[in-house]
């Protein structure tokens, strides 16, 4: 499936920046998510954070491994980079993250099925591409993949234009996942905004172009609708009245049990650990809140 040198800079930038333009591109996109609808079938996952098992799994699941005779399946996918790392002790030298490869993988996934793969923007991605500082386990997660990128390319100017090519695929990314189906609208994204966050939130976002504004820390819809936790009752019932929307699936909590329920209609993924999951939906039969969380598949 994937036929890219990892160690050839050109080959990694070029990659990356098909992927942007796949993104920017695909019929699928309007404004600043995807659109999709009824007949076909839907596997939404959750964060992965270059977990290689479960990344194979959800791509294999969705039909786009290249296994003849796979059918392909719309696939959502989201926080690919900034694996697990422990913090160094004191003497010991900075941790190495090379999941720029991941993303690279991605970016050639979404240039094959432009129309099925939907990458969605994270906080992690996001903070990768504006340099901001993001810390995971003790590490500093944006200069451990620099220092990835350094050392597989040594040469400054290599390293210079993989990091530019990374940037130009994250920025090109959708915010959500929108599927129109016969029982009520899927809305996958990475997060929503906190509830506090709600009164600077413009909530026409996700019915217009994205804008270099959008992106600034802490006051950008995109910026807050990729770091929001601690959804309410009332804020969900407020984006469902607003957006139409009959369930959420999100990201970027944990929860240890691979999932989380909240009410009314959300329900949070996680696919970056051993009890990860994905959740396959007929888009013609979209399930309920309880629906979905007995249709989900806990990957082995």
């Amino acid at each position: 499936m994937y036929t890219i040198d990892m160690s050839n800079p050109a080959e990694v930038a070029e990659t990356l920046l098909a992927g942007a333009q796949a993104n920017r591109t695909a019929s699928c996109r309007k404004g600043s998510i995807d659109h999709i609808s009824a007949p076909g079938h839907l596997i939404a996952s959750g964060d992965t954070h270059d977990h290689p098992r479960n990344f194979r799994a959800i791509v294999a699941a969705a039909g786009l491994d290249g296994e003849f005779g796979s059918e392909p399946k719309h696939l959502t996918l989201h926080e690919i980079i900034h694996p697990d790392m422990k913090q160094p002790l004191p003497g010991e030298p900075a941790p190495v993250d090379t999941s720029y490869r991941g993303l690279t993988r991605v970016a050639k996934l979404k240039t094959q099925y432009p129309e099925f793969v939907h990458f969605l923007l994270a906080n992690h991605e996001l903070a990768q591409a504006t340099d901001a500082l993001i810390v995971k386990n003790g590490v500093r997660c944006v200069e451990a993949f620099n220092a990835g990128i350094d050392q597989e390319f040594p040469d400054p100017i290599d390293a210079e234009s993989v990091r530019d090519a990374v940037k130009e695929f994250v920025l090109s990314m959708p915010i959500g996942l929108r599927a129109s189906c016969p029982k009520g609208d899927i809305l996958c994204t990475h997060s929503l905004p906190g509830p506090a966050m709600m009164d600077r939130f413009d909530t026409t976002i996700i019915n217009r172009d994205l804008t270099e504004k959008d992106y600034e820390p802490r006051v950008g819809s995109a910026h807050l609708m990729t770091w929001g936790r601690g959804y309410d009752h009332e804020q969900l019932e407020d984006l469902t009245e607003s957006w139409g929307i009959n369930l959420f699936i999100l990201g970027h909590e944990h929860a240890t049990n691979g999932y989380a329920l909240v009410e009314p209609n959300a329900i949070v993924l996680n696919t970056d650990h051993d009890k990860g999951v994905y959740l396959p939906i007929d888009l013609d039969k979209p399930p309920s809140l309880a629906q979905a969380a007995s249709d989900l598949v806990h990957i082995q």
